[in-house]
């Protein structure tokens, strides 16, 4: 079968784009959608937010947080460490007081236990949010910022902070570290940064 008249005509989805890479949320947007999950008093959309920006996690390892795995006794730690699905590897992050006390409010809420799922399901079938509800969500909060929800997904979450912390400090190994990469090409690529640039600030870190 030789190819018809419309298939000559037709681009590829994905011209011109980092296929699967979605842009971070601004400073701005953060802000914006805090202030508007406080205000409609959205306690639990509010902790799964600020969770999401300071874990950096995938959305599989955020979903399947469990309450004990942020908490020392019945307080949210300031630090973390989760096993991460995809990689098997360990990563730490920090939890900020904004995000402490986000998760306080939402665990008490919820009366939810150590052993619980910190975002269980309201889904009979499923223990825990699933990855397509947390995709749900995030396309409702970027729809309520009256961003272009093409342009976003729950690798914004992951993206953001890391992104932040290598534009203020052009510190690559930081942002490996803290994305829980094995290697230092995966954290160029997910960032987006040019080879050139990445090779230039490589030269200037001395070990």
């Amino acid at each position: 079968m030789g190819s018809g008249a419309n298939a000559v005509h037709r681009e590829p989805w994905n011209k011109g784009k980092i296929v699967g890479q979605k842009a971070p949320f601004k400073v701005k947007d953060i802000w914006a959608l805090r202030v508007r999950l406080q205000m409609e008093n959205r306690v639990r959309e509010l902790a799964l937010f600020n969770l999401g920006i300071d874990s950096k996690l995938r959305g599989c390892d955020l979903v399947s947080l469990k309450v004990r795995d942020i908490c020392h006794g019945d307080q949210v730690a300031s630090r973390a460490m989760v096993l991460q699905h995809k990689t098997q590897r360990p990563v730490q992050f920090e939890i900020t007081p904004a995000t402490r006390d986000a998760v306080q409010k939402w665990i008490k809420l919820a009366a939810l236990k150590s052993e619980d799922f910190l975002f269980p399901s309201r889904i009979h079938d499923s223990p825990h949010l699933g990855t397509r509800q947390y995709a749900r969500i995030l396309e409702g909060w970027v729809q309520e910022l009256g961003l272009d929800p093409a342009d976003y997904g729950t690798h914004s979450m992951r993206r953001t902070k890391a992104t932040l912390i290598y534009r203020r400090t052009k510190n690559l190994r930081a942002v490996q570290l803290l994305l829980g990469h094995s290697k230092l090409e995966s954290t160029v690529r997910y960032l987006g940064i040019e080879v050139d640039d990445a090779l230039a600030i490589s030269e200037q870190t001395e070990i």
